[in-house]
């Protein structure tokens, strides 16, 4: 079974929303940053960076909450998680499914140190770049791969939900607003708050 190291009001929500999305039991391993348990050797040994979500399969120690979304919708490729190998649409869903940790969080970063960071030296080009070029993709949903919900959306909809909802980082949109519910709307994100609720 595997076992997801998470802690509250973290980035292991997406984690917790994966799990519950793929309908499998898993072992909910609480890892409260707070105390500092997420630098025990222990979890070291699981997550060398000292973050949550990380996860463990058997032998098997990811951490990065997309490589996470990765592995996971390919083991239990019956929750249609990800497109198979081959799928026409597996290109933008890993293109999404990394958007977040590469796009995202650096502009969130950017927006919230107030950082001035040329565009043409960004990796991410800048925060309006990011969040126009998300709203544009937005626009037709109701998911990233149009009526197709996949692991792509729980790491867009945790990082949109986190910047537009919980701490108001980035301004509403239309898209964002319609897309944000869509997602708040299906019953594992419900049970994933529920669990991150305590």
């Amino acid at each position: 079974m595997m076992k997801l190291y998470w802690s509250p009001r973290s980035r292991s929500f997406s984690g917790l929303w994966l799990m519950e999305e793929t309908g499998q039991p898993y072992e909910r391993v609480l890892t409260d940053i707070s105390t500092g348990a997420q630098k025990t050797p222990e979890f070291l040994a699981v997550n060398p960076m000292g973050k949550v979500p990380a996860l463990k399969d058997g032998d098997v120690s990811i951490a990065e909450a997309s490589a996470i979304c990765a592995y996971v919708a390919d083991c239990y490729p019956e929750a249609k998680l990800a497109p198979p190998i081959g799928d026409p649409r597996r290109g933008k869903y890993l293109q999404w499914l990394f958007f977040s940790p590469g796009c995202i969080e650096p502009a969130l970063i950017q927006i919230f140190t107030k950082l001035d960071v040329p565009s043409s030296t960004a990796a991410w080009g800048s925060a309006t770049q990011v969040f126009d070029v998300l709203d544009a993709a937005l626009e037709k949903g109701p998911y990233l791969l149009g009526e197709t919900f996949s692991a792509a959306d729980i790491m867009i909809g945790s990082g949109l939900n986190f910047a537009v909802r919980l701490f108001k980082m980035v301004p509403p949109r239309p898209s964002f607003d319609r897309y944000i519910d869509a997602c708040a709307a299906r019953p594992a994100f419900q049970r994933a708050e529920k669990i991150a609720a305590g």
